[in-house]
């Protein structure tokens, strides 16, 4: 991404090995009075290209304090912006140095890069922000993480204004799934996307256990109490249902049930705050 109307090429360079398009002051003098004077697109791409170490400074400050999926080259796209418009805009007259004055403006050019970037209000993320500083600062005056209490006081807000700063400060932060990092133990890189658990996927552990559940029924249950487990936790209905379906009264259906219940409490070797869980119990 270039200006409209820039013809010369990006040359990507360090600050200390700049692009000089003109060999001297002299020259660079009079290209920048022929440009005020012409307008000349050609010679504002030379200016251009010989000021483009600015850019990449400040691309590269800028992008030293960002995550590392924020490209330079990117940045340096936006400041190129900032840099034409100052091209544009400087006054020779005002014996002010060229460096001097488009420094912020290109900053500012990619600053605003980054902001139109940012889903996130700026009034949010800037409350973020001073949320973070206060945890940091009770942490060194407490010696411990402090509370939800501690920092809403900290931050002079009521409960209800704290919870919705929190909320807020949460969407804040983003991980890209992209984003890779070292793993100590085994020596190679890693991304978030290969630690990411699979909420799908079946828990082994949990599955095993269902299945000795399964199993310990069928091996010690006759096949009504089978039945009366199925219907009741499987099929979710109700003790009158089941006993319609088994040709049962309710209340001995209810004590059929609670007759099994405790002969597999006894089984199982659980407490008495033991209880079916009545979705998981058999799949």
């Amino acid at each position: 991404m270039v200006p409209r109307g820039y013809n010369g090429r990006v040359r990507r360079v360090s600050r200390e090995h700049r692009v000089r398009t003109f060999a001297d002051a002299q020259q660079l003098g009079s290209a920048w009075r022929t440009y005020k004077a012409t307008g000349d697109r050609v010679l504002r791409n030379r200016l251009v290209e010989h000021y483009l170490f600015l850019v990449k400074y400040a691309a590269e400050r800028v992008g030293s304090k960002l995550p590392d999926e924020v490209d330079v080259d990117d940045l340096m796209s936006a400041g190129i912006f900032g840099l034409v418009d100052a091209i544009d805009a400087f006054d020779l007259e005002r014996g002010v140095k060229f460096e001097t004055y488009c420094a912020p403006r290109i900053r500012g050019a990619i600053l605003d890069e980054l902001r139109s970037m940012d889903w996130v209000p700026r009034l949010v993320r800037h409350r973020a922000h001073k949320l973070d500083d206060a945890v940091r600062a009770l942490e060194v005056e407490l010696g411990r993480l402090p509370n939800d209490r501690e920092i809403a006081q900290r931050l002079g807000m009521a409960e209800s204004e704290f919870e919705k700063l929190l909320k807020d400060a949460n969407a804040v932060s983003l991980v890209s799934l992209s984003q890779s990092f070292s793993d100590s133990e085994s020596n190679r890189e890693v991304s978030e996307e290969d630690v990411l658990p699979d909420e799908k996927s079946i828990d082994p552990v949990l599955e095993a256990q269902k299945s000795d559940v399964r199993d310990l029924i069928k091996r010690d249950l006759s096949r009504a109490e089978q039945l009366i487990l199925v219907l009741y936790y499987y099929e979710q209905m109700t003790m009158k249902e089941i006993g319609a379906t088994l040709d049962l009264s309710e209340s001995r259906v209810s004590q059929m049930h609670s007759a099994i219940v405790d002969r597999l409490r006894a089984q199982l070797g659980l407490t008495e705050a033991f209880a079916l869980p009545r979705t998981d119990l058999i799949a």
